[in-house]
């Protein structure tokens, strides 16, 4: 089988995708197992985010990776826009994660902010959302850019 010559930026993304599928896929089993032992038939609300988050992440990091196949830009600055996103990503569905299996809360923006016991500043989560809205918005941006220009060019 001849392999395909992938940039680093792809590799990332695909691989990225494959890891938020497989997240996807057994947070999906925990909602199942949470929703068949609930005298409601529901999950905790933050073990459904982490299901759901996860596979829309896994079908934007191959958004991601399409964006780089016919971008302008170089590989290095591809690889810098989708590490962006994905890092951010992973971190999010982190926070889900960790949300649903303490139980500590049904919304991370009530405040007082808590993980677990540890009551969280708010600069913290502040500070952490506002670099996620940049990192992904301003990569996505700029892989999108690239990409119009690998179009035009």
């Amino acid at each position: 089988m001849e392999s395909i010559l992938l940039s680093e930026a792809a590799k990332v993304g695909i691989l990225s995708s494959g890891f938020f599928l497989l997240v996807g896929m057994l947070t999906g089993v925990w909602k199942y197992a949470q929703i068949h032992m609930s005298e409601t038939n529901k999950s905790h609300p933050y073990v459904d985010v982490a299901h759901r988050s996860s596979l829309l992440y896994a079908a934007a990091c191959m958004t991601l990776v399409g964006l780089t196949f016919i971008s302008d830009w170089t590989d290095r600055i591809n690889l810098y826009l989708v590490l962006s996103n994905v890092i951010f990503y992973f971190f999010a569905v982190a926070s889900y994660v960790l949300h649903g299996l303490l139980r500590d809360t049904e919304n991370q923006f009530e405040q007082p902010h808590r993980l677990g016991r540890v009551q969280m500043p708010p600069v913290l989560v502040t500070t952490f959302m506002l670099l996620l809205i940049v990192a992904e918005v301003g990569a996505t941006l700029g892989l999108f850019i690239g990409a119009v220009l690998g179009v035009m060019s």
